[in-house]
């Protein structure tokens, strides 16, 4: 059991948090927990319902004398991102997390802790089993899968909830609440290739050591896209033939490393001075870039003029990086789109680009410009993975209810922000009209890692901080 000695506040929280970390709730394992809360309602007596995602909304009634204030929706999910080694993996589908505290410190034995967003499960339970809360009538919504693309928040039914206030519990941190979020999709680009015999020098380039990084958080941090910098190096090097064409990792990561093959009918130190003339100009940015060429053997059939003179325009036309600032709030991106992945197969040329806005319009006309580049290359393009945005609003009687509760409780005011990546806020505000919608928390660390962890310090300040707001509303 967690000691809360030095927090008897938390003693609920903690209990909770220790008794679902025993239960395996590994995202798309989420039958246990789910059973875990029904159970917990049907013992306290409470309306809940469960849908076939498992998903659990648990109703408790406003106490006495709250029946005139608006309802409240209080959200986490339930499902943990596993790390750890294999071992230490299995143990956690097994058995779940074991929990090891050091002081005021909360971790885990080699795994991850998912306090995201366990901190949310047990922060709703210790509130539906309270008897001594002010609070106006609540709705618990525990949503599952959400580490695996939102996916219980997107089959829930939002007929069943009535409430139109909504503090979900997976972001901010201490002194910091989250009020807005990019929406986003993934465009998918097909490009059909002919390949022919050519003669020439076949030769490597391959791109490396630039910074990357999140395409949501790091994308205005002036960080060069390393597909766009090796097919603007290759576009300037005359007539080549492309072998193969590969760079980036995941739609979401800004490419930190790009690669091709091609020939040539000039020699390497030719190509070495034109390549380094064009680089030359991104060793600001990206101080730690490298760019090689070497010599290589030709060991698939090089695309023929056309195709490869297609490839290269398509990359060099298709934009990247920041499209539109807020006009809201100073220093933050609004809309963006970042070429995440390239791969040139036997046929077809596959490039991938992830979109995010908070504004639908936004993110469909940004889509609309990626569709016209492609088109005029003779490429064809599909979307997946479509989520929708959460719009700051300028008017939002929760976040002054928030804000006020925080300055009077630690005699400072909060930091507010909206982030350029996806919360479960998004989908909810596209399925309850009209919602009034906040994200915060207690201060959490090293998530998605197996060394994941809270203070209890935190997590205290943020019970004081709910239980002032839910008095407040």
């Amino acid at each position: 059991m967690i000691d809360t000695s030095s927090y008897p506040a938390l003693q609920g929280f903690a209990a909770y948090f220790d008794e679902i970390s025993r239960v395996p709730r590994v995202s798309g394992n989420t039958a246990d927990i789910a059973e875990y809360l029904t159970s917990f309602a049907e013992a306290h007596g409470l309306e809940y319902y469960r849908d076939g995602a498992d998903n659990v909304i648990i109703k408790k009634p406003a106490t006495e004398g709250r029946g005139g204030s608006p309802t409240v929706i209080l959200q986490g999910h339930t499902d943990m991102v596993p790390a750890g080694t294999p071992e230490k993996i299995a143990e956690l589908l097994a058995k779940g997390v074991k929990i090891i505290q050091e002081g005021d410190v909360i971790r885990a034995d080699g795994t991850t802790l998912g306090a995201d967003n366990g901190i949310a499960v047990a922060y709703m339970l210790a509130v539906l089993e309270s008897r001594d809360i002010s609070h106006p009538a609540l709705e618990c919504v525990f949503t599952s899968n959400e580490e695996i693309g939102l996916i219980g928040a997107g089959a829930l039914d939002g007929e069943l909830l009535t409430g139109r206030v909504m503090i979900n519990m997976d972001a901010g941190g201490d002194g910091r609440f989250i009020a807005g979020c990019a929406g986003g999709l993934k465009a998918n680009i097909s490009q059909f290739m002919r390949r022919c015999e050519a003669v020439g020098n076949c030769y490597k380039i391959t791109l490396s050591g630039f910074l990357g990084g999140h395409s949501g958080v790091d994308i205005d941090k002036g960080r060069e896209n390393a597909i766009k910098v090796l097919a603007e190096c290759l576009d300037n090097l005359g007539d080549i033939r492309l072998l193969r064409f590969d760079g980036g990792s995941a739609d979401n990561a800004i490419p930190s490393r790009a690669e091709a093959t091609f020939i040539s009918d000039k020699g390497r130190e030719v190509l070495r001075e034109r390549i380094s003339q064009i680089f030359e100009k991104y060793k600001a940015s990206e101080p730690d870039g490298i760019i090689s060429v070497e010599d290589a053997s030709a060991d698939i059939t090089p695309l023929d003029a056309d195709s490869t003179n297609k490839l290269l325009s398509l990359i060099c036309y298709e934009p990247t990086g920041i499209v539109a600032m807020s006009e809201d709030i100073e220093g933050l991106v609004e809309t963006s789109l970042n070429i995440g992945t390239a791969h040139l197969g036997e046929e077809y040329f596959e490039l991938v680009i992830s979109i995010r806005s908070p504004l639908e319009e936004s993110k469909f006309a940004v889509l609309t410009e990626v569709d016209r580049i492609a088109w005029t290359h003779r490429a064809t393009l599909t979307t997946d993975g479509d989520y929708p945005g959460w719009a700051y609003r300028k008017e939002s009687p929760l976040r002054d209810a928030c804000c006020e509760s925080y300055r009077e409780l630690f005699g400072s005011s909060p930091k507010v922000i909206t982030i350029h990546a996806g919360l479960e806020c998004g989908l909810f505000s596209s399925k309850l009209i009209g919602l009034d919608c906040i994200s915060m928390g207690p201060d959490t660390h090293k998530v998605h890692t197996a060394s994941e962890w809270f203070s209890l310090a935190s997590a205290e300040r943020f019970w004081r901080l709910l239980i002032k707001v839910l008095d407040k509303i």
